[in-house]
Parts: structure tokens; sequence; C-alpha cells
């Protein structure tokens, strides 16, 4: 899918979770919501970050583009070196590492490991780079026509208003892990880079996200839906049928979970 579709899927993700979160009696505070519905939608760019042209890989400059290029060699080096007999060897590390819930879940637990080691600034750097990948998915248009110095001025902006009404006494914190703060940043993330891999395996290319487990005697096997119901990336399903999807039933989970936490 691409990078807008993906977003709108990462905040549907997580404000789905408040609901579920809610109605089994563990309510997340306002905050928790709105902060892990902003990370979830800016993580579940993250995984293209092994292709130049993602949005992710532009989203901060050469920064992410030197990024993006050690990503990429990275992935390749990885598949190349764990490939099985049958699978050719690759020249390029697009969907391939990135795209599994192995880094999904190590990318979670190394921002989660930054947010309780070195505290609120960690957790600055955390807010900053997702809520200014929130914004160039959820709002591409704008973010388009706009300057990249003043998405970065809205992301640090926003960290730094979101982190201190975080760090009230009650409002989430230590949601989920009593006297943990922020132990909880790194599930919004492995939720994102999940769903990524998830919205993937609905297109032609499918996506290897179970990897390394062998599967029809490959290691990267690309795990799909059934033919027929495959698209490729941009096709008309994504922006006429996937993408008011995920905004009415986001929209209907976010309402749940603030009158269920209420």
């Amino acid at each position: 899918m691409m990078g807008p579709a993906h977003s709108l899927s990462g905040a549907m993700a997580w404000l789905g979770v408040g609901a579920a979160t809610a109605a089994a009696g563990h309510g997340m505070p306002w905050p928790v919501l709105v902060v892990g519905t902003l990370i979830c939608a800016g993580a579940a760019l993250a995984p293209d970050l092994d292709q130049k042209s993602a949005t992710i890989s532009r989203a901060f400059g050469p920064v992410s583009k030197l990024l993006a290029a050690v990503i990429d060699k990275l992935s390749e080096f990885v598949y190349n070196a764990t490939r099985a007999k049958g699978e050719r060897r690759r020249t390029g590390g697009h969907r391939t590492l990135t795209h599994t819930w192995i880094w999904a879940v190590l990318l979670g637990a190394g921002f989660s490991f930054a947010a309780i080691t070195w505290g609120r600034w960690a957790v600055l750097v955390t807010l900053f780079v997702h809520v200014v990948l929130a914004v160039e998915g959820l709002l591409w248009r704008m973010a388009r026509v706009s300057s990249d110095v003043l998405v970065w001025l809205l992301g640090a902006t926003s960290a730094w208003l979101l982190a201190a009404v975080l760090d009230e006494p009650g409002n989430g914190s230590d949601w989920l892990f009593d006297g943990e703060p922020y132990l909880w940043l790194g599930l919004p993330i492995v939720l994102g880079s999940i769903v990524h891999t998830l919205g993937d395996a609905l297109t032609v290319s499918g996506c290897p996200m179970l990897w390394p487990l062998p599967i029809a005697g490959k290691r990267w096997y690309p795990i799909g839906t059934p033919e027929f119901m495959r698209f490729r990336a941009g096709a008309w399903v994504e922006n006429k049928v996937l993408m008011p999807a995920f905004m009415v039933i986001g929209a209907a989970s976010g309402v749940g979970a603030v009158v269920l936490t209420a």
C-alpha cells in the first residue's frame, strides 16, 4: 500500500486497541489514546525505510536518506545471507528485513528501552520522529506543498506539548506498566510496523512477515491473500474502499474508547 493508507491503518489499529482495552476494563487515558494513535500512524510508515523513494526516507532530509541507504544495504545483506537455496539472490533490500515481525518487535523494544533509560529526551525524540511521519502520512497533501522545516517545527512543538501532558499525574506515562514510565511507547511502534506488513500482504507482491520460518521451502515466503484478492499499490480499491473503511472504523473505535473509559 501507499503511505497515506499505511498511516490511516496504523491510526485505526491503535484506536481499535483503545476500544478493546477499554472494553476489558483497562482503558487508556485520553493522552495515551492520542499519542499512541499518532505514533502508530507514523510507525506504519517505518518498514519502508528500506526504499529510498519512500515517504519516511524523504521525511528528514539528508539524515533519513542516508539512513535509508544503510537500511537498504543491511536488508539486502540479511536477505542474501539467510535465503533458501531456491530463492534468487537480490541486489536491493526492499520488502525484506524491515517487513518482518521480528524487526517490528526489535524496533519497538529499542524505543521502549531508550525511553526508560534516557527519559524525557528519548521520549521527545520518539514523539518528534513519529509525529512528523504521522503528518507526512495522514496530511500528505498539505505536507507536500509545505516546507520540510514547517513540518519539523510542527513535530517538535507537538512532541514538547504532548510530553508535557503525559507527564501530568494520571495522564498515562506509566499506563499498562505501573511504575515504569513510557515502557508502553514501544507498543504502538510494534503495532504500526505489523499493520504495515499486513497491508502489504494485500498487494500483488505479498510480504515475508514471518521470516525466518521456512514456508514452502522458502525463508522469505511472501505471505498474502489469495491471488484474486490482491491489488497493486495505489489501486482504486486502496483509495476508494480501504482508506474510507480505515477512517470509519478508526472513528468508531476512538469514540468507543472514550465512552467506555469515561
